[in-house]
């Protein structure tokens, strides 16, 4: 079942820019290892879980998964061969915004070659390039 916000306050949300590099969220924080974006777009809910399946199917209960990126905005759309006017279309599907240098995904508890290639997997799912990234130690 894909992710989406329980409630919101608006329904239908505007496009917006997607502009610099991301501030917050590009550190690995909770696990050992992630899977960090290296371009901007939209990742849908759809595409989000289908990584949560893959890792799961590659853990096999060992290990932890985090998810970093929550799905808050509305994507709409009106229907194909429909005539100008008539209002904004209905919202179609849920997507992040996800800006370079992002955490989307983290594992924790299994050896360095496993979770690389559990996220390659992840990764080649994701709509953007991503690269594997370790935890740094302060």
């Amino acid at each position: 079942m894909p992710q989406m916000p329980k409630r919101v306050k608006f329904r239908k949300t505007q496009r917006g820019r997607i502009r610099g590099n991301a501030c917050r969220g590009n550190t690995v924080s909770f696990g050992e290892y992630g899977l960090q974006s290296l371009d901007r777009g939209w990742l849908s809910a759809e595409a989000l879980e289908a990584g949560r399946v893959t890792v799961a199917q590659f853990m096999r209960g060992e290990g932890r998964l985090y998810i970093r990126v929550f799905p808050h905005k509305s994507v709409t759309s009106i229907p194909a061969e429909t005539r100008m006017g008539k209002g904004k279309g209905e919202p179609e599907f849920w997507a992040c915004v996800i800006k370079p240098g992002m955490i989307l995904f983290e594992v924790g508890g299994m050896p360095e070659t496993a979770a690389k290639d559990c996220l390659a997997r992840v990764a080649y799912k994701m709509p953007f390039k991503c690269r594997f990234v370790k935890r740094q130690t302060t």
